[in-house]
């Protein structure tokens, strides 16, 4: 599948990248040690145009590419533990790379571990990951509620109370939105987040193209622990559709019947 994935054309346009936990020291699959994260943004300031999810999605919505468009990588994290702000954001700063971190609110704002065991961040710590002019902080649902299932109130509570917490603890709403666990919504949920937000991220690994993606079905591709530095090299230059596709399928089957 990898040797498959080498050998397709990668289309122009924006790499959304996917992290969850720097030097976080569990042992998830999502929690990258931070000299490993350190590498891979030094390597991404070396060789890419590191771009915010604000100009992506400018970009993005403009038909055609401009005659010196080059190919942009975005750099997101989902929830927001403790670790993002102890490891990632001094990484971040160090080489002056944006990031976006999409964050669920209820467990930062109650202070209450994650669902899997991961310390929360702070709202203090988020603003001053916010006031670097690096970091926005956007919305990943209040607790981290699939949104394929969920009645329509519950839907809208769960994106009504982010946006609040967020405008109240960093002074500004957030503008875009990742539907947790990448599961799409319910068609009710598609308008609702439609409605709210200008954009809303998924995963399966697709190169976005300017005029042709579509603002809320972003597609990002994850970067996991069991990738060595060539495998993230790959991913970075848009590398993994193929892989993307089926873990999109076994992700809608491993999830299925899960509220969160």
């Amino acid at each position: 599948m990898a040797t498959v994935d080498r050998r397709l054309p990668t289309a122009d346009g924006v790499t959304i990248l996917i992290y969850h936990r720097v030097g976080g020291g569990s042992g998830s699959g999502v929690d990258l040690d931070a000299a490993v994260f350190r590498r891979q943004v030094e390597h991404l300031a070396a060789n890419h145009r590191v771009i915010s999810l604000d100009d992506a999605v400018q970009e993005l919505a403009t038909e055609g590419s401009p005659p010196d468009h080059q190919r942009g990588v975005v750099i997101t994290f989902d929830d927001g533990t403790s670790d993002f702000v102890e490891h990632a954001v001094p990484a971040l700063v160090d080489t002056g790379l944006p990031a976006t971190l999409f964050a669920c609110t209820e467990s930062i704002d109650e202070q209450q571990p994650f669902p899997w065991g991961a310390p929360p961040a702070t709202w203090n710590g988020l603003r001053e990951a916010s006031s670097t002019g690096l970091v926005s902080i956007e919305s990943h649902t209040h607790t981290h509620r699939l949104l394929d299932r969920a009645p329509l109130a519950d839907i809208e509570f769960e994106l009504d109370r982010s946006i609040e917490l967020i405008g109240e603890h960093i002074g500004r709403a957030p503008r875009h939105f990742a539907y947790p666990k990448a599961v799409p919504g319910s068609a009710e949920a598609d308008a609702a987040v439609r409605d709210r937000f200008g954009s809303a991220a998924l995963a399966r690994n697709r190169v976005n193209q300017p005029g042709k993606a579509d603002l809320h079905r972003l597609g990002r591709t994850p970067v996991r622990r069991v990738d060595d530095h060539d495998a993230f090299v790959r991913r970075a230059s848009g590398k993994g559709r193929i892989e993307g596709e089926l873990r999109h399928i076994y992700d809608r089957w491993r999830y299925r019947g899960l509220t969160r």
